[in-house]
C-alpha cells in the first residue's frame, strides 16, 4: 500500500510505478453474480459444462468484469490525502489482453501517468484533483497481462 499525503506527493510519482494491489479470485460464484448485474449471461461466462467444448476449456470472467475491480484493487493498493468525494471520471484507454479463467487471481499495478489540479468553474478556486493511472491487470501465474486500463479519478475537496 502507497500512502500519499498530499498532491505535491502525489506530483513527485508522475510516470513511475507506485503500487500493486493484492490479489482477487475470480470465481465462477463471483462471474455469475456479474453476468446477473448487467444480464450478460453468455455461455462461455456462466455454463462450466458448454464451455469445456469451447476455446478455452473452462467458463472465463467478463471483461468488464475483470474492469470492475480497478476500485478495489484501488482500496488495497493505494492510499490519497483525505478529501470529501471521490469519482470515478473514466478511462481513456482499455485493452482486454488475455482471458480470464474461472478461479484465476488478478492483481493490478499501479502506474501514475498524470496529476492535475481541478477548479471551481465560476470562482477558479482549486477544489479537487485528478490522477490518470495506467493499471495493469495480470493474472497469477501468466506472462501476458489480462487488461491494461488507463483509469481517470476525480478526488474533490
Amino acid at each position: 500500500m502507497k500512502t500519499f499525503q498530499s498532491v505535491d506527493d502525489l506530483l513527485s510519482f508522475v510516470g513511475q510505478d507506485v503500487s500493486t494491489s493484492d490479489w482477487i479470485t475470480i470465481d465462477q460464484e463471483k462471474i455469475n453474480q456479474f453476468a446477473s448485474a448487467t444480464g450478460d449471461h453468455q455461455w462461455i461466462h456462466t455454463d462450466p459444462i458448454r464451455a469445456t467444448q469451447g476455446p478455452f476449456k473452462t467458463t472465463i470472467a467478463h471483461g468488464f468484469l475483470t474492469l470492475s475491480l480497478i476500485p478495489e484493487m484501488i482500496r488495497t493498493a493505494l492510499e490519497f490525502p483525505p478529501t470529501s468525494m471521490a469519482i470515478n471520471y473514466g478511462l481513456n484507454k482499455v485493452r482486454f489482453t488475455n482471458p480470464v479463467p474461472v478461479n484465476s487471481k488478478l492483481r493490478g499495478n499501479f502506474h501514475l501517468l498524470e496529476v492535475e489540479t481541478l477548479r471551481d468553474a465560476e470562482t477558479q478556486n482549486e477544489n479537487g484533483f485528478q490522477m490518470i493511472w495506467r493499471v495493469t491487470i495480470e493474472q497469477e501465474g501468466a506472462v501476458k497481462p489480462v487488461c491494461i486500463a488507463d483509469s481517470v479519478i476525480r478526488r474533490y475537496h
